[in-house]
Formats: structure tokens, sequence, C-alpha cells
């Protein structure tokens, strides 16, 4: 766990920990249509600076949020590819988007509404159709327990 965490014991804050950093849920968001390399990530997301994104990278890849995997060793360069774990956090990153369309972007500079943000958006939601979040141990315990009680759909939701 991070020192300065917010909260030891609340879901929100460890996460926030793990995610919360600035341009942490762009990466996630640029990587939930697949595999890119870092030169790529770097273009996308025009202003971070290289050892940011390093960084970020590396902290994803510890909480088993992205895989590296080598296709050089000199120089060493890799792909970056969200894991399961790191696909669900696309349902969060869409619903940012979706949230910010409906409250910020009338209060957003002209020159920040742009396109590219829709087709970011756009990419990430067409990943996750065609690559739907499964919680593999909930799907597991929910077919070997039957049918759930209206208290348990509500916890498994959250």
């Amino acid at each position: 766990m991070a020192k300065n965490s917010l909260d030891e014991t609340c879901p929100v804050a460890r996460t926030l920990d793990i995610v919360g950093a600035r341009w942490t849920l762009l990466i996630i968001r640029d990587l939930l249509p697949g595999t890119m390399r870092f030169q790529d990530l770097q273009e996308r997301l025009p202003g971070m600076a290289p050892n940011v994104l390093s960084d970020r990278l590396k902290k994803l890849e510890e909480h088993g949020l992205v895989r590296r995997e080598f296709y050089s060793d000199h120089p060493p360069r890799a792909d970056y590819t969200l894991t399961d774990a790191g696909q669900e956090l696309g349902v969060v990153v869409l619903a940012l988007g979706r949230w910010g369309l409906r409250h910020v972007s009338g209060k957003l500079s002209r020159g920040l509404q742009h396109d590219e943000c829709f087709r970011h958006l756009n990419r990430a939601s067409e990943a996750l159709m065609r690559r739907p979040v499964q919680r593999a141990k909930a799907a597991a315990k929910s077919a070997a327990k039957g049918p759930r009680k209206v208290a348990g759909k509500a916890r498994a939701a959250i």
C-alpha cells in the first residue's frame, strides 16, 4: 500500500492509490482497444513526460493491471497490454467519460472539445463490447450457488 493512502480500510481510497495519479486512467483508456508500444502511448498522450509514462506503466504492472512483453532486447522495447483486471477498469473510464460529456463538456473551452476525445471513448467502448468484462470467480460462484437474493446482487454490483 502507498504511504500516502487516504484510508487503508476503504477500497475506493486504495484504488485511488493505484490509479488516481494524473495520466493513469488515460493510459488505461488508450490500452483498452489492445496492445500498444511505449512510443505509441507517448504519441497519444502529448504533454506527458517519458519518465512519467514509464513510472505509471511500472506501477500498473506491479499491481497486475498491465502486462509488459519485450519484443526487442537491444535496445529494450516492450508492448503493453491490459490484464483482465486492467480491462475491468474500462467500465470506470467509460463512466467517467460519459459523466464528463453530461456535466463538464459545456464548460470546456472550444479548443478542448475535439473529435479526438470522442474517438478515444468510442475505441474504448468498442473494445469493451468485443471483450466484455468477466469476473471469473463471481461467475463460477454464481453458477454453483444458483439464484441470488436481491441483497447479494446489490453487493456484487459494488
